[in-house]
């Protein structure tokens, strides 16, 4: 499809328009490079989360989407002065003749959302965004290239920075799992001593002073580009035998995954982002990870260690806490565990954050795709607790459901 840009202003298309969504005018890009400039200049000064980064979701578009037939739709809203207010990075999927209206690389980020303007949503009335919604659908509908049979915005936080995610006022549902963070404090011992009890304090000690008599431990930040590359390399290689002693999908196996994190990681743009880092016992690399910095946050997005003798020593934890030292004596203030009910986040951390999906179908077809999707995430609790293959089936079926 040809660069598109569709341009229609909201005045006309809510009924008594009211606060911040006054008058806004809106242009849809179908294309990234022509909405490249405005999106990464609004992100410096926006509220959103890492995953909305431009570079982030090129890559995903570059490496993964555009092969499975994704069309952008990024939808910028100004103001009367032309200043951007928000984006929406929303995509069209396509799997034969069905089409769905989704985030933009949904698949790899953990949360969905606008990027939004300072103080955009706070003061927001729900009938000023679902009307505002309504006319972006209209808007996008209009086009016959852009048709789809059902919306599915998936995993949208509650909140994006200090501000209540306006996509709630739609009929949204709660997701069965939630994202964990912990509160950071100022001062590693002081976290530390308040998150570990006086045994697990001992028993960890002794494990890493076994660690220890193997050659000394070192946490090493790895910034050179080729030293990046060989560390992902390993990373990527860590993860997947974890992946066949859990008996679970590898993700790498998916076409363009691995082009895609090896991307990320080397990409210019996203240099005071990304953090790749180890965990080095003597000449042996036992442990590596994959972190992304944004604001005042830190998020963990892939870790992993050798399974080998030492890992009954923990090389595992030891990194993870290296990271959480590293976090705050570089001033972050909340460390991001991502999505996941896993115990070892609870050890750590104190704020869970709800997560929430928007289902809605457009046509005959995308009623069925719809009532599918719903009567898997509902059975997801029950699943969870079933075999592998038995999870392997079911995520089978809820791919087919996309579309």
């Amino acid at each position: 499809m040809a660069a598109g840009r569709l341009r229609r202003r909201n005045r006309k298309a809510m009924s008594e328009p009211q606060g911040n969504v006054s008058a806004v005018e809106v242009d849809i890009y179908t294309e990234l490079r022509t909405a490249e400039r405005w999106w990464t200049e609004f992100e410096r000064r926006a509220e959103c989360t890492v995953f909305q980064k431009f570079a982030w979701l090129a890559a995903w578009h570059n490496n993964i989407g555009r092969h499975q037939g994704s069309t952008p739709v990024i939808v910028l809203g100004r103001d009367p002065n032309g200043k951007v207010q928000f984006i929406l990075p929303l995509a069209i999927e396509r799997r034969g003749a069905t089409g769905r209206l989704t985030w933009l690389g949904a698949e790899l980020c953990d949360y969905n959302a606008p990027l939004l303007g300072q103080n955009f949503a706070n003061g927001l009335r729900t009938q000023d965004f679902c009307g505002l919604w309504r006319a972006v659908i209209g808007l996008i509908r209009a086009n016959p290239d852009l048709r789809f049979d059902m919306i599915d915005l998936d995993r949208m936080p509650e909140r994006i920075g200090s501000q209540r995610n306006p996509f709630l006022d739609l009929a949204v549902l709660p997701r069965t799992y939630g994202a964990h963070f912990a509160t950071l404090g100022l001062d590693w011992n002081k976290f530390f001593l308040s998150k570990r009890s006086s045994a697990t304090r001992k028993r960890e000690r002794r494990q890493f002073r076994h660690l220890a008599e193997h050659g000394e431990i070192r946490f090493v930040q790895v910034t050179r580009s080729d030293e990046i590359e060989r560390s992902m390399n390993l990373l990527i290689e860590q993860k997947r035998r974890s992946f066949a002693r859990m008996q679970v999908e590898d993700i790498f196996d998916r076409p363009g995954y691995l082009a895609f994190f090896h991307d990320v990681a080397t990409d210019p743009r996203l240099r005071d982002v990304v953090h790749v880092s180890r965990l080095d016992v003597g000449d042996s690399k036992i442990a590596t990870g994959l972190g992304l910095r944004h604001k005042n946050c830190y998020s963990l997005i892939l870790s992993s260690y050798e399974d080998s003798a030492l890992a009954r020593y923990g090389p595992g934890r030891a990194h993870l806490q290296h990271m959480l030292r590293y976090a705050i004596e570089h001033g972050f203030e909340l460390f991001d565990m991502t999505i996941g009910d896993e115990p070892y986040k609870l050890d750590w951390c104190d704020i869970e954050m709800k997560l929430f999906g928007y289902y809605e179908a457009t046509t005959l077809k995308g009623r069925a795709i719809v009532a599918v999707k719903m009567a898997i995430d509902h059975a997801k609790p029950l699943i969870t607790r079933m075999p592998p293959p038995v999870r392997r089936l079911a995520r089978s079926v809820h791919r087919l459901s996309k579309y």
